[in-house]
C-alpha cells in the first residue's frame, strides 16, 4: 500500500449508520483512584465522550475493544459509526470525531489537512487491525471446503471474463469438484471502501496482468451487484446462488470461502496466514515513527502465507485542542494495542482477528505516548 494519491472519496451520508455504543455501569469496574490502569500515562479517571467512525470491517473487534475499554473506564461514552473507511477519514479530518477506522492509508492530500485538523501536529496511522478478506461465495451444492482460485482466475471473474461456474479454468483448479453450469454474480462494495482497494490491490499486484484496472477504493466496473458496507455484501451474495464476493473474514459465516493459490499451493484464511504475509511485508515508503503503515506483498510465494489481507488503520492526531479528547484517545488505544485487547479481537466470537506482534506493539505504544493536547 504505497502513500500515492488516489482520487477524492465523495461526501458520506449518515443517515443509516450503525453506530456502536457501550458503556458499561457494572458497580465495581471503575479504577481506584491513583490506580495505574495501562494506559500510558493517562489519568486513572475518565470521563467524557469518545467518538469514532470509519471501517466496517473493524465493527465487531471496536465493539469487543469497546466492552474491555469501560471495564476499567465506564465514565466515557465510546461510540463508533461504521461507515467505511473513507466515510471515517472525512468526518475525522472535518473534526466530527475524535478517531478513525481505515482500511487504508491516508492519501497525500489527507496528510496535508491532518495537520490543520491535528492543530498543527500530525495524524497517527496504528496498524491495530489485522484480518484476512475472504473471497466468499454461495453454491451450497457443491461439495467441497473451499474452492482453489488464484489471482488470475479471481480477477478474470470479477472482471465479468468468466462467467459460469463449470468454465474451464475454474475446473482446472479444483480438478475433483463437481462445478453446476450456475452463472456466477460478481458482488462488489458500492460504497468507498479500503476493503476494496486492499482487493483490488492484490488482483492488480498477484493477478499477472488478469485485473486491468488499477487499485482504488472505489469499484472500477459500472452496473452488476453490489452491496453497502461489509454487511452488504454478505447479505447480497447469501441471497443470490451462484454470488461470488469480497469481505472481511470474520462476515464469512455460512458461506463458501476461496482457498488462494501462494506459489504451487492452496492457501485457505487464517488468522495465522494473515499474520505471516504482515510479518513478511515490509514498511511502505513515507512511514514514520507515528504511521505505521505496511506495504504488503501480495505476491509472496511463502508456504502457508494468505496474501488477501486487509491491515485497518486506527487514525487519531498527535495533538487534540482539548485536554480530555487526548487523554480519552491515548487510553482507548492503549487498550485496542495492548495484549488483552488484540486477544479480545482475536476472539473467534468477537472478530477472529491477527493479534499484532509484540515488536510492533513497541512501536505503537510509544506513537500513542506521544499524543498530548496543544
Amino acid at each position: 500500500m504505497k502513500l500515492t494519491p488516489h482520487s477524492r472519496f465523495g461526501a458520506v451520508a449518515l443517515t443509516g449508520a450503525l453506530a456502536l455504543t457501550l458503556a458499561a455501569c457494572s458497580s465495581g469496574s471503575s479504577a481506584e483512584p491513583g490506580a495505574t490502569s495501562g494506559a500510558g500515562d493517562a489519568p486513572a479517571e475518565l470521563s467524557g465522550s469518545l467518538a469514532g467512525a470509519g471501517a466496517s470491517s473493524q465493527e465487531k473487534a471496536v465493539a469487543g475493544w469497546i466492552a474491555g475499554f469501560n471495564d476499567t473506564y465506564p465514565d466515557v461514552a465510546v461510540s463508533y459509526d461504521a461507515v467505511g473507511s473513507g466515510g471515517g477519514r472525512e468526518q475525522f479530518l472535518a473534526g466530527a470525531v475524535q478517531f478513525a477506522g481505515s482500511d487504508a492509508a491516508l492519501k497525500d492530500d489527507e496528510l496535508e489537512a491532518a495537520t490543520e485538523r491535528c492543530e498543527g501536529g500530525e495524524a497517527l496511522e496504528l496498524p491495530l487491525y489485522i484480518s484476512p478478506i475472504a473471497v466468499v461465495y454461495n453454491l451450497p451444492d457443491v461439495d467441497t471446503e473451499h474452492l482453489q482460485l488464484s489471482a488470475a482466475t479471481i480477477a478474470k471473474i470479477f472482471n465479468r471474463e468468466i462467467t459460469t461456474w463449470d468454465d474451464a479454468a475454474i475446473a482446472a483448479e479444483n480438478p475433483d469438484v463437481t462445478l453446476p453450469s450456475t452463472g456466477i454474480i460478481p458482488v462488489n462494495r458500492s460504497d468507498e471502501s479500503g476493503t476494496t482497494e486492499n482487493f483490488t490491490e492484490y488482483l492488480e499486484a498477484a493477478s499477472d496482468g488478469a485485473w486491468p484496472h488499477e487499485a482504488s477504493g472505489d469499484w472500477p466496473l459500472s452496473g452488476g451487484q453490489s452491496g453497502q458496507g461489509t454487511q452488504g455484501v454478505i447479505d447480497t451474495v447469501s441471497g443470490a446462488k451462484g454470488a461470488i464476493g469480497y469481505a472481511d473474514a470474520s462476515r464469512a459465516g455460512d458461506l463458501g470461502t476461496v482457498a488462494l493459490k501462494v506459489g504451487e499451493e492452496y492457501v485457505p484464511f487464517s488468522a495465522e496466514a494473515a499474520a505471516k504475509v504482515v510479518d513478511a511485508s515490509p514498511r511502505a515508503e513515507g512511514a514514520t515513527d507515528k504511521r505505521l503503515v505496511v506495504e504488503l506483498d501480495r505476491t509472496t510465494t511463502e508456504a502457508g502465507a494468505y496474501p488477501l489481507v486487509l491491515i485497518s488503520y486506527s487514525i487519531a492526531c498527535s495533538t487534540y485542542a482539548d485536554a480530555a479528547d487526548a487523554d480519552n484517545v491515548k487510553a482507548y488505544l492503549t487498550y485496542v494495542a495492548s495484549a488483552a485487547g488484540q486477544d479480545r479481537a482475536a476472539d473467534p466470537g468477537v472478530a477472529g482477528s491477527a493479534p499484532i506482534s509484540d515488536d510492533l506493539r513497541t512501536e505503537v505504544q510509544a506513537a500513542i505516548d506521544s499524543i498530548t493536547a496543544a
